[in-house]
């Protein structure tokens, strides 16, 4: 049988598979092409977690990493989530473990901080915080915060001082970030806008500094869309994980997308969001495992920030 073959027979199996267990397939925006392209909905963090919470279905299989499967779990406390590989993890979120963070809580109980965490965290921190972010509110949230107390941002250093940047409002920022984002550099994004004058240079906020000057729009995942659809530019230069630009490409054909390169690599893989395969999530779907399980008083403290997210950001 050819390789062609084989993969419409997986794909008709997890279909299969989906109509049998009425289940609904979310994927990340840097999932892979075959999975985005069997999705029932592809977006970013914010978009999922919106779907995530108005589902109908009986189990959400979430081909992304293992925080944003927890996250699905914490609004679907009754529902089955499964993630198509247990080890799909994240640099972002191990940067800050949730035993650290509640100990630098208590050890500043006098900067009384309102802790707002990006949603790419575990659980644990997440009921540590008092309001969840993702790259396509967290000006909007921050803007929001309490007047009267001090804002801790975690777990990532560089969307927090882009937010900084934005909003005009001091915060201190735990010291995280996404190993993916940090590989792109000034000189390996001046090469190759060089290489590409007429390019737009389209880069995700958890970008640092260095690379964010250099850019013509920063932005979450999912406002990249908008931008270069609305642009009058014909080509862009993505800087961020590699499998948004199969999104692009296959939402705004007519226009071309170059991946922003890293100075060891032509595009940026993340290794994590490449665990998952088709055949990964056939049998996840097949045995409902990987389950996300969540102890309940941990969940309950974790949906309040959440849902105080998806409250602020409609």
């Amino acid at each position: 049988m050819s390789a062609v073959a084989t993969t419409t027979d997986l794909v008709e199996e997890i279909l299969a598979l989906k109509r049998a267990r009425n289940a609904v397939i979310l994927a990340h925006n840097y999932q892979s092409r075959e999975i985005q392209e069997l999705a029932d909905y592809v977006g970013d963090s914010l978009g999922l977690s919106y779907h995530a919470a108005e589902t109908n279905a009986d189990v959400i299989a979430f081909c992304g990493v293992h925080f944003m499967g927890e996250t699905a779990k914490i609004v679907n406390p009754t529902k089955t989530v499964v993630i198509p590989d247990l080890d799909a993890g994240c640099s972002l979120s191990d940067s800050c473990p949730a035993d650290q963070l509640d100990a630098y809580l208590r050890a500043h109980t006098d900067k009384n901080y309102y802790v707002i965490a990006y949603i790419n965290c575990s659980a644990g921190v997440k009921a540590l915080s008092d309001v969840i972010v993702t790259s396509g509110n967290a000006t909007k949230i921050v803007q929001a915060a309490p007047a009267d107390r001090n804002i801790l941002f975690v777990p990532d250093q560089n969307l927090g001082a882009w937010v900084t940047e934005q909003t005009g409002r001091k915060m201190d920022l735990w010291r995280g970030n996404c190993y993916v984002h940090v590989e792109f550099t000034r000189d390996s994004i001046a090469r190759i806008r060089a290489e590409h004058p007429d390019a737009k240079v389209v880069a995700h906020p958890e970008c640092t500094y260095a690379v964010r000057i250099l850019a013509d729009e920063v932005c979450s995942t999912e406002k990249m869309i908008s931008y270069c659809r609305d642009s009058a530019a014909g080509s862009f230069i993505i800087v961020t994980e590699s499998g948004m630009l199969h999104r692009l490409r296959r939402e705004l054909p007519h226009k071309t997308f170059i991946p922003g390169p890293t100075d060891a690599c032509a595009c940026a893989d993340c290794r994590y969001m490449k665990m998952n395969t088709l055949e990964k999530l056939h049998a996840c779907l097949r045995d409902l495992s990987p389950e996300i399980l969540l102890p309940e008083d941990l969940r309950a403290r974790a949906e309040r920030p959440i849902r105080r997210m998806l409250e602020l950001s409609r």
